[in-house]
């Protein structure tokens, strides 16, 4: 197995492993939405950057309310959280020329949750050939957008 060092995921790891605190709990009653890579607020959803993302544009919408599964969000935040899909699908096709989306959910620990107790819907960008060999061969994802750069290209889509 190769390792790559990465420091700065330090603080994403001890942070979740603290099950009294949620990574998106923290980031709704935070005021700083450019630190927080928060995209926008909604009435009952944010729409926030994957700090470790798998594409540039890697983004996740998730309800204010703290619900581990989708069977808990009220109709509410279940349709806006769908139109707020839409409007991240045609935003990452203009923005990123994105011919293709992915939209997934992890619900549960055993589904891959990084945060089982909070859902959260991820929308990726994708095109044809973006598993090359880094990502086949190497088992590497090479990203070449630095974060702040992903933000403020999203943020004023909204």
């Amino acid at each position: 197995m190769d390792r790559l060092w990465s420091p700065w995921r330090y603080q994403y790891i001890s942070k979740t492993a603290d099950s009294s605190s949620c990574i998106f709990c923290d980031k709704v009653r935070g005021v700083a939405d450019d630190e927080n890579l928060v995209l926008f607020r909604a009435e009952h959803n944010f729409v926030l950057l994957n700090l470790f993302p798998y594409t540039n544009g890697h983004l996740m919408i998730a309800p204010y309310g703290h619900v581990a599964t989708l069977s808990e969000l009220d109709a509410p935040a279940a349709t806006e959280l769908m139109r707020l899909a839409q409007r991240a699908e045609t935003l990452l096709r203009e923005r990123y020329n994105a011919p293709g989306i992915n939209l997934g959910m992890n619900i549960g620990a055993c589904a891959g949750a990084g945060v089982a107790g909070h859902i959260h819907l991820h929308v990726l960008p994708r095109w044809p050939g973006d598993a090359n060999f880094m990502t086949t061969v190497g088992e590497t994802r090479v990203l070449p957008e630095d974060l702040s750069d992903t933000f403020a290209k999203l943020r004023h889509g909204w």
